[in-house]
C-alpha cells in the first residue's frame, strides 16, 4: 500500500515537472515589444531553440538602423539560435541593427508578460539589459 502511494505521488509529481517546463518553453514565443515601442519582435520556435525576427519598427527604428548599416530592418532576425540553459532562461546571440554587430544575450522570462533582454559585448562585459513586454494583439499593435 505504502509503495503504490509512492509510485502514485512520484508520478504525479514528475507530471507536473513536465508540465511545468513546457509552459516555460511555450512562454517565449510570441510578439513582444521593446520598452520604447518602436520595435515588436515575432519569436518563435527553430530548430532546438528560438529566434525572433522583427515584425514591426517604427519609422524612427527603421532611420537608426539604416545610420548604422542595417538597410531593412522589418524581417531582420535579431535573436539568433536562442536555446533553453536553466527554467525560464535562454543564451543565444542578439543583433544589434544600430550598431551593425552581434553580440552574446539572454533572454529571461521573468512573468507571461514580461521578457528581461541582456546583451553583453563580452561575456559579462559591457553589459545592457531591457524589459521587454508581450503584445497581446498582434494586428493591433501593427496599425
Amino acid at each position: 500500500m505504502l509503495r503504490r502511494f509512492t509510485v502514485a505521488v512520484l508520478a504525479a509529481i514528475a507530471g507536473l515537472s513536465v508540465s511545468h517546463v513546457a509552459l516555460a518553453d511555450e512562454g517565449l514565443p510570441g510578439v513582444w515589444k521593446n520598452p520604447k515601442g518602436s520595435v515588436h519582435v515575432s519569436i518563435s520556435n527553430c530548430g532546438s531553440g528560438a529566434c525572433g525576427e522583427v515584425a514591426w519598427a517604427s519609422a524612427k527604428a527603421k532611420a537608426d538602423a539604416r545610420k548604422g548599416g542595417t538597410e531593412n530592418l522589418v524581417g531582420l532576425q535579431l535573436f539568433r539560435n536562442f536555446t533553453p540553459q536553466k527554467e525560464r532562461v535562454w543564451k543565444g546571440r542578439v543583433f544589434i541593427p544600430d550598431l551593425n554587430a552581434t553580440f552574446t544575450g539572454t533572454a529571461e522570462l521573468v512573468g507571461y508578460d514580461a521578457l528581461k533582454v541582456r546583451g553583453c559585448l563580452l561575456p559579462n562585459v559591457l553589459c545592457k539589459s531591457q524589459v521587454w513586454t508581450r503584445v497581446e494583439n498582434t494586428t493591433a499593435s501593427l496599425r
